[in-house]
């Protein structure tokens, strides 16, 4: 990408607060970039997509400031890119570039995902990557082992920045669990489906974890999902999953609830409520639902596709789209037992990255605008 030039940017530099536009800018781990009360670094708000003059904090799909006439139309000092494009063809993100290097303005993208969890085929995603990577001025990503695979992929260096706290530090004061003193005398350990997203394979896992309840007096296996997945009728109904579901609920292997989409407040209680979350990925990159496990204190059990051990401490199983171990699965629900809270993180530590954060990013967006 054509580098800005110094009479460019000498008018922005000198300014105490700097403008980004954000896509998005109302998402959970993008607030969670920014200091409590905000530092120098303003993030516009995210444009309505119903109502293009106004602004939202919780619509932001799709991304109108993705579009290139938004880009020619508003004024910001740097452009950063971090969820939003999964339907774009590459051209249309080409098109995007171009409209900002005729502003002069500065991009950079966070790679949250080398392998996109909502597509069956890679093949878009990967044709996406190779307009973003290649054109940015400066690239982020969470861990080390995504930053190896950008580095062979692209030969590109990626500023590696670890993932915020999801839950807001007030929840966390309020549902972070605490050590129980004495012998552990349960162990719940929690399967979410959700609504079946294409990297998740549930199924595959489901007789490993029934067992591995089975052989340890005092676990439970409970599975939640969403109706549209297992309900008749519903928009992504799963016969074969829906029905070993319900004959394991009615045999006494699992706890089966089945609602609609859980609000964040029952969300974050949720997962407060397992002693352990099991990640059903096959492909991924990283996570936010780990982090939010993190957050809570509940150990997670991840797969070994992706790069969720690079996160923070896990418990690993083998699962991608070719292996799957059963037993390796098997092993992981019978070490929880012994590794409760594993990974767990404190309120001051979240406190302390996010101010890191905050200080991370601000360096970066100044180092391009010199």
């Amino acid at each position: 990408m054509t580098a800005v030039t110094t009479a460019q940017t000498e008018s922005r530099t000198d300014l105490r607060d700097l403008t980004v536009a954000s896509v998005p800018a109302s998402h959970v781990y993008v607030r969670h970039l920014a200091t409590e009360p905000p530092g120098p670094v303003r993030r516009l708000p995210d444009p309505d997509p119903a109502a293009p003059g106004r602004s939202t904090v919780s619509t932001w799909w799709p991304p109108v400031m993705l579009e290139p006439d938004w880009i020619a139309r508003h004024d910001f000092d740097l452009f950063h890119l971090q969820f939003g494009f999964d339907a774009w063809m590459p051209e249309r993100l080409e098109e995007v570039l171009v409209s900002l290097r005729e502003r002069g303005r500065p991009f950079v993208y966070t790679v949250h995902d080398l392998r996109n969890p909502h597509h069956l085929d890679r093949s878009l995603h990967d044709e996406q990557l190779d307009v973003l990577v290649p054109g940015a001025d400066a690239l982020v990503t969470l861990t080390n082992g995504a930053a190896e695979e950008i580095r062979t992929r692209w030969g590109r260096e990626a500023h590696v920045l670890p993932h915020p706290h999801v839950v807001d530090l007030a929840t966390m004061a309020g549902l972070s669990r605490r050590e129980i003193p004495g012998p552990r005398t349960e162990l719940r350990v929690g399967l979410h489906v959700k609504s079946l997203r294409a990297s998740m394979d549930p199924l595959r896992l489901l007789p490993d974890l029934v067992q591995a309840v089975r052989d340890r007096p005092g676990a439970v296996l409970q599975v939640n999902g969403h109706r549209d997945v297992l309900e008749p009728g519903g928009r992504r109904y799963a016969d074969d999953l829906s029905a070993f579901l319900r004959r394991g609920a009615e045999r006494g292997d699992l706890e089966l609830h089945v609602h609609d989409f859980f609000s964040d407040t029952e969300l974050w209680s949720y997962l407060a409520g397992l002693d352990v979350s099991v990640l059903p990925y096959r492909f991924g990159t990283h996570s936010g639902w780990l982090e939010a496990c993190r957050d809570l204190g509940t150990t997670v059990i991840a797969p070994s596709c992706g790069y969720f051990a690079d996160q923070g401490p896990v418990l690993s199983y083998v699962h991608d789209e070719e292996t799957y171990d059963g037993g390796s699965l098997q092993a992981a629900v019978a070490a929880a037992w012994d590794q409760p809270r594993l990974g767990a993180t404190g309120i001051a530590e979240r406190r302390h990255q996010r101010a890191e954060l905050a200080v991370a990013h601000e360096d970066l967006y100044r180092s391009l605008l010199r």
